[in-house]
């Protein structure tokens, strides 16, 4: 059973009870001793059914769910923590210190105005509202709120759908410093993300023997094991960096690396050999749809190519338009006959 009692300086009745023989002692937030033991009636029919204590859902704030969301995604490893961050860094700026009971649909639509007013695209404010629909729908689910408030979707545009041909592959490659021009090729035939998949492999991953390298569980966005068996160009790449990397006398653990330290991104050298080759538009992840087209155009099967790049579903082929050159010829001559 909880107790009542005042504190000094305190205008609230307060109250204590024991949870698995420890005692919590909270604020009713009640000022009336009356309407305290109504809230600890409550509380304790709560308890009684094994519910979770948090009955004023009022004082819990935005800044709460936050945390509660990072913990998750830190126990259950189910999203990339950097990506959340960023996400959330956005959510932070607009509702820190927020009542998670104030989040309705009306203050949600200020926060997309004030995100397209910044010049952010509709989809990544959606990729921020998904976020805000996780944490909140994990907040219903640990009993920290009543209900989860439902949101307009937004007008998006279509995926981005850019590709690189060979030839402007290789205009920017030149323009590109040498201790970035080994990951970016391995990236355009392999089609593996740049930055949580390139840059991050290490020798350990590279079995010159078995003619394959390999992403351990856990590495790349969808956590997922992969391996890419090496082709006579990949192979020439890694022996050659292989060889960079021993003369320098010492254990590197990364197979691209800048004089032994590890690269953490190429996005200004990057932008930087675009903006040289004429190609100011051209982004990293075009790469990778480049690579799926590649092997597409090879012959290669889609689920092949999909085990090899570490797409999940075929919902790529269809968002960036890859489709198979000798279908579509296959298709018009079809239609000739008819």
């Amino acid at each position: 059973m909880a107790s009542l009692y005042r504190r000094k300086r305190s205008k609230y009745w307060w109250y204590k009870i024991y949870v698995r023989d420890r005692p919590i002692q909270r604020s009713t937030r009640c000022v009336t001793k009356r309407d305290a033991q109504r809230y600890v009636a409550l509380l304790e029919g709560e308890k009684a059914k094994g519910g979770p204590l948090h009955i004023r859902y009022d004082l819990i704030t935005f800044d709460e769910l936050a945390r509660d969301l990072r913990t998750h995604y830190t126990t259950t490893g189910t999203r990339n923590l950097r990506e959340v961050g960023y996400r959330l860094a956005h959510l932070d700026r607009f509702f820190a210190g927020c009542r998670a009971v104030s989040i309705t649909p009306p203050l949600v639509t200020e926060y997309v105005l004030q995100r397209q007013q910044e010049g952010a695209s509709n989809r990544t404010v959606e990729i921020e509202i998904a976020v805000l629909k996780r944490m909140l729908g994990l907040a219903y689910r640990n009993g920290k709120l009543m209900r989860v408030p439902r949101f307009e979707k937004l007008k998006v545009a279509p995926p981005r759908s850019g590709f690189l041909e060979p030839k402007q592959f290789w205009t920017i490659h030149k323009h590109l410093p040498d201790y970035l021009k080994p990951p970016v090729r391995v990236a355009y035939i392999t089609g593996w993300r740049v930055q949580s998949e390139v840059l991050s492999l290490r020798w350990s991953q590279v079995d010159f023997p078995g003619s394959v390298m390999r992403l351990e569980p856990g590495m790349g966005k969808t956590g997922e094991p992969r391996l890419f068996p090496l082709n006579d160009e990949l192979r020439g790449i890694l022996e050659i960096q292989r060889t960079r990397t021993e003369k320098l006398g010492r254990i590197i653990p990364w197979v691209f690396h800048r004089d032994g330290k590890q690269i953490k991104n190429i996005d200004k050298a990057w932008k930087s050999a675009c903006k040289k080759a004429g190609l100011p538009w051209v982004i990293p992840h075009d790469m990778r749809r480049s690579a799926v087209r590649n092997m597409v155009r090879a012959g290669i099967p889609e689920r092949t190519c999909m085990l090899l790049t570490g797409h999940k579903t075929r919902n790529v082929f269809d968002n960036y338009s890859i489709c198979s050159e000798g279908d579509l010829r296959e298709a018009t001559k079809k239609l000739a006959e008819v």
